[in-house]
């Protein structure tokens, strides 16, 4: 599980990045990379990191699921997902 610390720092991107968000398409449309630069550096969304929105893990990440796949698995057999099941064969 990611600290508490790290999870709040990516809500506030995220936060920041949805506010910016209309404003940088301006920008960018109208070329004004001068005014872009001015913009806070956590504006932008390449700074993002796709995280586990449970616990906060950056890796494994299930881009349909919105959770890494420890806690996808966890789930999906506690039956907590639905139309997910176990494969048997």
């Amino acid at each position: 599980m990611a600290k508490e610390s790290v999870k709040a720092r990516q809500r506030k991107r995220e936060a920041m990045v949805a506010k910016f968000a209309e404003k940088r398409a301006e920008l960018k449309a109208a070329g004004d990379y001068a005014a872009l630069d001015q913009l806070p550096r956590n504006a932008s969304p390449v700074r993002l990191k796709n995280r586990c929105q449970l616990t906060g893990r950056p890796k494994g990440y299930m881009r349909y699921f919105g959770i890494s796949r420890v806690t996808f698995r966890d789930m999906a057999l506690n039956g907590k997902i639905p139309g997910v099941k176990k494969a048997s064969w």
